[in-house]
């Protein structure tokens, strides 16, 4: 069977034609030479799709990329990747994080992208750790955390803590992830009690404001 992935062809694809098609393609199959991911993103609304066929989306493009395909979520643009999560709903992205590897990936890829819209010229002489304690995971804790350092006018992401945090944020991936791409208020998320921090509560609150956030 011969599969077409040109952009023309993506467009006039259903949502769900697009996703079965992702599973069925090998992942050295010449279609998808010239693939970009950025069109694939452009095609899918997740309102659109059901609940799991979010998840089964970005599976089937972490698959592909595992495989050899050049459709890393690395590769995503910001912009796209802060629309498809801010229209992603709360039982989407919840069927994403409580797949195991898709979690991670999705936490991971989001967690890189801080380091790149890091703004230095934003932190000063800013030397700061902040613990990141992501619930509803598949460790031992039941928590994915992650460590931001911050120093040297860097921000470098560690998985796991090295260092004593100045602070340390508790939130469910839902929610970091609608925070990290811009939909979600810091402040509104601690009032409702969806985040909780520990140590330096001043800080933890401008944190997010060392960020370039993308914008959907």
């Amino acid at each position: 069977m011969t599969i077409d992935l040109t952009t023309e062809a993506i467009a006039k694809l259903s949502p769900g034609e697009l996703i079965s098609t992702l599973k069925q393609v090998d992942p050295a199959d010449p279609a998808l030479a010239g693939v970009d991911i950025d069109v694939i993103a452009r095609a899918i609304d997740p309102r659109k799709l059901g609940e799991d066929e979010f998840a089964d989306l970005l599976g089937a493009l972490g698959d592909l990329a595992d495989g050899g395909a050049d459709l890393d979520l690395a590769t995503m643009d910001a912009q796209n990747f802060a629309r498809i999560v801010s229209r992603a709903s709360k039982d989407q992205i919840d069927a994403v994080t409580s797949r195991p590897g898709l979690r991670e990936r999705v936490l991971d890829e989001v967690f890189r992208r801080m380091e790149v819209h890091f703004r230095s010229d934003r932190s000063g002489a800013t030397r700061a750790v902040v613990h990141f304690r992501l619930t509803g995971g598949f460790t031992e804790s039941g928590e994915d955390v992650y460590e931001a350092v911050i120093e040297d006018s860097t921000c470098t992401i560690n998985k796991g803590g090295t260092r004593d945090p100045r602070a340390t944020v508790t939130l469910g991936p839902v929610e970091f992830l609608k925070l990290a791409t811009g939909n979600a208020s810091a402040p509104v998320l601690f009032m409702t009690g969806k985040l909780k921090v520990k140590g330096d509560l001043g800080f933890a609150a401008g944190f997010m404001s060392l960020f370039d956030i993308p914008k959907a």
